[in-house]
């Protein structure tokens, strides 16, 4: 079986375009909204990707739904509300999730470009961790005082490095302090 059909949660539409764009040169089918057509379940084999603004909690559910099913999903939604916080939980529960439009090119940048990481939007649990882990806690130790578990913490500081386009959580961690110094 193929990777995991991706998912996206993005601060607006020209991020959504960007990211369309690019699974439909992967072999993607669009649909927009979030309601799945067929009676199938598992539509991973389908290759749809559904994509649309999530603006209440009935559309929130279907994307997360229509995730769980198998579909990739490309939603535009401001990360930092309630609405963005809980459809960032609940996509991160099934499995890896791009914060932004994610990579433009195929290779991550090398070196940490300071303009391929600014902007980054980062959820405030991957803020907290980033910022224990550059004052030198292990992840752990940063789990344990944010009163998360180890695989949360771990799940979060993926979703950070994906974020970034960087391989490893040591390169994360300094395009999050480029970031925040930049800001």
């Amino acid at each position: 079986m193929s990777a995991e059909a991706p998912r996206h949660v993005v601060a607006s539409t020209a991020d959504a375009d960007t990211v369309l764009r690019r699974l439909i040169r992967e072999g993607w089918s669009e649909q927009e909204g979030f309601a799945l057509p067929g009676a199938a379940w598992d539509v991973t084999g389908e290759r749809l990707v559904l994509h649309g603004r999530i603006g209440d909690p009935d559309t929130l559910q279907l994307a997360v739904l229509a995730a769980a099913r198998g579909a990739a999903v490309v939603a535009v939604c401001e990360v930092d509300s309630p609405m963005g916080r809980a459809l960032i939980d609940d996509l991160a529960r099934l499995g890896p999730l791009v914060l932004g439009p994610g990579p433009v090119t195929a290779a991550p940048p090398a070196g940490g470009d300071d303009e391929a990481t600014a902007g980054v939007p980062l959820v405030p649990e991957q803020r907290a961790l980033l910022d224990r882990l550059a004052a030198g806690d292990t992840i752990a130790a940063a789990a344990a005082a944010e009163f998360l578990s180890l695989r949360t913490a771990n799940r979060r500081i993926a979703e950070a490095r994906a974020a970034f386009g960087v391989r490893t959580t040591r390169e994360a961690v300094l395009a999050y302090l480029r970031q925040s110094r930049d800001e």
